[in-house]
C-alpha cells in the first residue's frame, strides 16, 4: 500500500542531536526513497512495507547512540508530492 509518513526523531540526554537524525534519514536513504527532511519532522512517501523497515532500521541505528524517542504519522490519504 503506498503512504506516506511524517516521523521526528528525538534523542535524549545526548549532546549532539543531529548524528541520530542522520541514522533515520541514511537508513530511508538506503532503501530508495526521498526524505523531505524539515525543521522538526521528514515527510516520506512510498510502499508501506519499505518505509516501515526503513523507519525500524533507523530507530534501531539511533538507539545505539542513547536513549531516543521516535513519532511516527502514517496515512494513506495524504496526497503526495507533484513531481511524483
Amino acid at each position: 500500500m503506498d503512504i506516506g509518513a511524517q516521523v521526528s526523531l528525538y534523542p535524549l540526554g545526548q549532546v549532539d542531536l543531529l548524528p541520530g537524525i542522520q541514522d533515520v534519514w541514511d537508513a530511508l536513504e538506503e532503501a530508495g526513497l526521498q526524505a523531505e527532511p524539515g525543521p522538526m519532522s521528514t515527510l516520506v512517501f512510498g510502499k508501506d512495507e519499505i518505509i516501515l523497515e526503513a523507519l525500524r532500521r533507523g530507530f534501531r541505528r539511533a538507539c545505539e547512540r542513547g536513549p531516543a524517542v521516535m513519532v511516527i504519522t502514517i496515512t494513506n490519504a495524504c496526497p503526495w508530492p507533484k513531481e511524483r
